[in-house]
């Protein structure tokens, strides 16, 4: 639930080496004429929060009390949909769409099915390797990985530039990343609507992204979240909701591997081109990767 969360909403598939999404879709629009500069809208500036800096306790509190119900859970299940815009051919925003049924038993197993607007991956970690596998093409990729959650979703990001949205909730101090770049955080209210529960909303800004989320007022479990960069011209909006929670489940080892690794035609683990920017550095280069790509 911090900044990273949707720093980066290419889905896995880039790591095979199959053609973004947001790409190919972008390619099969058809180009339609500009519109007369006197009818196109200003650029809007980027959103500032430095006037109204502050942290209310009751922010702080339903963020803490969130992160806490996260690291607390030694294993669980959870259906993550992104929404992202990006710009179009002719200016306007198109919405792109992925889905991921995720299962983590902590400390060292993750699998991520990623379904969407394109190409089916899939990832397993099962505490001694990584596997990214594209159905599609039968294509595996394997390496060894650390021996935990958080440093394989490091590795992966370095190594092969993998990157899931929705990776703050899968490591072991959510609050951590939130606590360091925050500066502004205040309570919006409730909503009956969003996850089917009431839910509190709060907003906040951390690491330069204004992020507005739906978190469980009883069970504490983050529902949505929306978010803007503060430096993006455009304002364009992200999305991730989060749904089926299942907390303290007991998947089975067979669940972190795929039997396709024995058949699958086998593909070098590595980054596509560009090559993925330090970790100092992620925060701010991926927006500007993912419209690069567009």
């Amino acid at each position: 639930m911090t900044s990273k969360t949707f720093v980066c909403t290419m889905p896995l598939l880039l790591v095979l080496g199959v053609v973004a999404l947001s790409t190919a879709a972008t390619a099969q629009t058809p180009a339609k004429p500009t519109p007369p500069a006197a009818k196109k809208a200003a650029p809007r500036k980027p959103v500032s929060t430095e006037a109204h800096s502050g942290l209310e306790p009751k922010a702080i509190d339903i963020l803490k009390a969130s992160s806490a119900k996260l690291a607390s859970a030694q294993s669980m299940s959870f259906t993550a949909v992104v929404t992202y815009e990006s710009p179009s051919r002719v200016g306007f925003p198109l919405s792109y769409t992925t889905k991921s049924d995720v299962v983590l038993q902590r400390p060292n197993k993750l699998r991520v099915i990623t379904l969407g607007d394109g190409p089916a991956s899939e990832f397993y970690y099962d505490g001694k390797q990584m596997m990214a596998y594209s159905p599609a093409e039968d294509m595996l990729a394997i390496a060894d990985a650390p021996p935990t959650v958080d440093a394989t979703l490091e590795t992966a990001y370095h190594k092969a530039a993998i990157y899931f949205p929705f990776d703050d909730v899968l490591v072991t101090d959510p609050y951590k990343d939130i606590a360091a770049d925050m500066r502004l955080a205040f309570y919006v209210g409730q909503s009956n609507v969003v996850g089917g529960v009431t839910t509190d909303i709060v907003a906040y800004d951390s690491g330069g992204v204004f992020i507005e989320a739906w978190i469980g007022t009883e069970d504490k479990l983050p529902r949505m979240l929306r978010a803007v960069y503060a430096d993006d011209p455009l304002q364009l909006r992200h999305e991730l909701e989060l749904s089926n929670w299942k907390l303290e489940v007991s998947p089975s080892d067979d669940q972190f591997t795929t039997p396709k690794a024995a058949t699958a035609k086998r593909i070098q683990f590595a980054a596509p081109d560009p090559a993925p920017v330090p970790a100092k550095s992620k925060a701010a280069a991926k927006p500007a990767q993912q419209s690069k790509a567009q």
